[in-house]
């Protein structure tokens, strides 16, 4: 049981970190947030003016995939990239396939004008 007590330590201590802060500021809050002016939707100071779920262009989503491609070759490429030297050659051919298959994806979005914004 002793080589368990560290576990069972930090699972009754890590939950008491976190939630903690989350209560303390309940007993020191005030009721000024039932004010009408609090609940209603700020918006530069003028009151708010048509809906706020308007549709978005489709060119924005275009343009949150493009920034998210770089995620997974970071992801993947650091693993790949830190014991270069005991890597055998399948590891570094299926590297450079990952890596052409991302680079391919980028040039034909680039080809079909996703870049372009008109």
């Amino acid at each position: 049981m002793s080589e368990f007590s560290p576990i069972s330590i930090y699972l009754v201590i890590s939950p008491l970190v976190s939630l903690i802060p989350l209560g303390v500021p309940f007993p020191f809050a005030s009721n000024s947030s039932t004010y009408p002016e609090k609940l209603s939707a700020y918006e530069c100071g003028f009151d708010p003016f048509g809906d706020a779920r308007s549709r978005f262009d489709i060119r924005f989503y275009l343009v949150s995939i493009l920034f998210i491609i770089p995620d997974p070759e970071v992801t993947f490429s650091f693993p790949w990239a830190v014991p270069l030297n005991k890597i055998d050659p399948f590891g570094s051919w299926s590297m450079m396939a990952f890596l052409l298959i991302l680079t391919i994806g980028s040039l034909y979005e680039w080809k079909r004008g996703a870049l372009d914004w008109e």
